[in-house]
């Protein structure tokens, strides 16, 4: 049987709450950063784009003013429209996937820390997780650049652990502040890494729309006496989020 491309798009476009000319300006964009379109080239028409979309001729001129207003094409009267740039490099937050790089990559990271409502929530512990401490200190924080908030952390540390360094608990990243301690062997450390979507706490803190796409990394720091001395759960933007790995790093013999 064969399918409807109009019916088809139109069921595309029906499961986003966004206008239809913000969904088409973001395939555009996306056209522009896979290399589709270079600087200097030509875009399709509004005649084309019309009936590639299967929208309306002002609907796809509002996409092409979105671009325009970002500095990605510029109309050029009686020729057409063309590429005079390209989008800024959205995925610069590269997840760490070792011990190493990922202590180093925050290092220098100065938290913004968020006041608790109410009473602390527990700490996520897994079976394989270890053992939970007697007690948690809890502390919830954001992490931004440029002043644009892009992470979102709930991070509990064992009381003991965090009485050895408070004030640096409250002004640095956590994790670092961890592997620094004397007195602390880490025998285990884990992370894993989930695609979820925001919620209304998330989506107000990051500046997200309600069930915007998000990496959530939840993050277990286990001791040598096989205590979880650290519990973290953190949301990232889902649009600024690039992991890489090395697939043949861990290869052995």
């Amino acid at each position: 049987m064969s399918r409807n491309p109009a019916h088809s798009l139109a069921q595309t476009y029906e499961r986003s709450r966004a206008p239809l000319y913000v969904q088409i300006a973001a395939t555009l964009r996306q056209r522009i950063e896979d290399g589709r379109w270079s600087p200097g080239d030509k875009i399709s028409t509004l005649e084309e784009l019309e009936a590639e979309f299967q929208v309306a001729r002002v609907t796809v001129r509002q996409a092409v003013d979105i671009l325009e207003k970002e500095g990605l094409v510029q109309r050029q009267q009686g020729r057409g429209t063309f590429v005079t740039g390209i989008p800024p490099d959205r995925r610069w937050l590269r997840l760490a996937t070792d011990w190493e790089t990922l202590i180093d990559s925050i290092k220098d990271n100065v938290p913004h820390v968020i006041p608790n409502e109410g009473p602390p929530p527990e700490p996520r512990i897994d079976p394989g997780d270890g053992t939970a401490a007697e007690e948690y200190a809890f502390i919830k924080s954001l992490q931004s650049r440029d002043n644009e908030p892009y992470a979102f952390a709930r991070v509990h540390v064992a009381k003991e652990v965090f009485e050895q360094a408070p004030k640096r608990f409250r002004t640095r990243t956590a994790l670092s502040v961890l592997s620094t301690l004397k007195g602390v062997t880490i025998a285990r450390a884990h992370q894993t890494l989930m695609i979820g979507a925001a919620d209304m706490e998330t989506a107000q803190l990051l500046g997200l729309a309600l069930n915007a796409p998000t990496a959530e990394a939840h993050c277990v720091v286990v001791d040598d006496r096989g205590v979880a001395i650290y519990v973290a759960d953190i949301v990232y933007r889902g649009d600024c989020i690039r992991l890489d790995i090395d697939l043949l790093n861990a290869r052995t013999g």
